[in-house]
């Protein structure tokens, strides 16, 4: 079937398409980072280096710096209770401190697969807190990934040589998911009805601030 000219002229020029597209490129993006950030981890994991907390420091403190020198640009008061922002922040932290901790234990394959689960507790988290609902499809597509999500348990659960290794970290992973879980709904709910730049900053800030503490008794 060949589009007219104009047709297509037209799609292309459409704001909402190309909105789309825009956070489809975003989202593959993101994916590309997590699986360096993956990498990097399991690597590091397997050199003996055990510091999940100084691995997620620098991010943090790149956050802090860069949106808040955007919010000092702007002059702009806070929207948001800092408390807020601090809560937000022991959830992220501890997230990633258990994710990163987990590859100490098991594989990569099963982290990045496990990951999905930040699905279903989103899905939980948005229905008895910001109302959202959901069609039976989409919660038919989260009840899929939870069974698949099973499956690897058990697949662990049957490997030999250091098996039970393997569940602790994907049990590691499992509660990692529902701390960004919490995050990501709350960083959410903050960035729409908010300002993303003040939250990004503050989730820096705080985020930095809470793993200079947590790292410091080590």
């Amino acid at each position: 079937m060949n589009w007219p000219k104009s047709a297509t002229k037209s799609w292309w020029s459409s704001h909402e398409n190309l909105r789309v597209i825009g956070v489809l490129l975003l989202g593959q993006l993101v994916s590309l980072f997590t699986a360096l950030i993956g990498l990097t981890s399991s690597l590091i994991a397997k050199q003996g280096v055990d510091a999940p907390l100084t691995q997620s420091m620098f991010a943090y403190a790149s956050l802090a710096l860069i949106y808040g020198s955007i919010l000092l640009y702007r002059q702009q008061k806070p929207l948001v209770s800092w408390y807020w922002y601090l809560l937000l922040a022991l959830a992220d932290v501890h997230g990633t401190y258990l994710i990163t901790q987990a590859y100490q234990y098991t594989t990569i394959t099963s982290i990045t697969l496990l990951y999905c689960c930040t699905i279903p507790w989103a899905i939980i988290l948005t229905w008895f807190f910001l109302g959202t609902r959901y069609s039976l499809w989409q919660l038919s597509g989260a009840a899929l990934c939870v069974l698949g999500l099973s499956v690897i348990v058990f697949s662990d659960t049957g490997s030999g040589g250091g098996g039970s290794k393997f569940i602790l970290g994907d049990v590691l992973v499992i509660l990692a998911t529902l701390f960004y879980g919490i995050s990501n709904v709350g960083v959410e709910f903050c960035a729409k009805k908010k300002d993303r730049v003040e939250v990004l900053c503050m989730i820096g800030v705080f985020g930095f601030l809470v793993t200079i503490v947590e790292a410091y008794p080590c």
